[in-house]
């Protein structure tokens, strides 16, 4: 039997109830067997963005998914370092599952972007992307020749920059975060300085 994979890309920065409930609803929606987060080490559309060591980043992603049972972490963009590409970590999962049927999560604000993508033609032989919308935003079809499918999911407008944002002004974040992962970064004063 043909194994369903959703590999789930970000900065994960932090990860919050917005990417759980993306999870949950693709795996419902596109019967996935599995969903691998894959905590980017830089993300190409974000350079100057300043990410939480790696170390804390994958730490609140195992406290988020501890008990899922069909999620899992990979740390390969990490552990490669540099810029993360998703076409290379993509070529590493049909290399492990040449008969797997890959999924690929994606805001629908990346989806024009498509084909300035690393090997973009690559790319959308090797994967299916599902376009998570933007709360109140209609679907947007890929451009050709990428495959796409619409995620209907659980809308929450929150974003890791709110919640950055809320840790630096001394907000509460426990309703747009699970409750360990809130606890993490509080005890571990993560977010609380002003960005540069």
């Amino acid at each position: 039997m043909t194994q369903r994979i959703g590999l789930f890309g970000g900065s994960f920065n932090p990860v919050h109830l917005g990417h759980l409930l993306v999870a949950q609803a693709a795996r419902e929606e596109l019967q996935l067997d599995r969903i691998v987060f894959t905590p980017a080490a830089m993300s190409p559309f974000k350079p100057g963005l300043e990410l939480a060591p790696a170390a804390q980043r994958l730490r609140l992603l195992r406290l988020a998914l501890a008990g899922r049972t069909y999620c899992e972490i990979d740390d390969q963009e990490i552990r490669r370092g540099g810029i993360s590409y998703t076409i290379e970590t993509v070529r590493e999962y049909r290399c492990r599952g040449p008969e797997a049927r890959l999924f690929y999560l994606i805001g629908a604000d990346h989806v024009p972007q498509l084909p300035l993508w690393r090997d973009a033609e690559e790319l959308a032989r090797l994967v299916e992307f599902v376009v998570i919308p933007r709360p109140g935003q209609a679907f947007q079809e890929a451009p050709a020749p990428f495959r796409s499918h619409p995620l209907r999911g659980f809308p929450l407008g929150v974003s890791a920059s709110q919640i950055r944002d809320r840790v630096r002004d001394g907000l509460p974040i426990d309703s747009l975060v699970p409750p360990l992962v809130a606890e993490a970064i509080l005890a571990g004063r993560m977010y609380s300085k002003k960005d540069p």
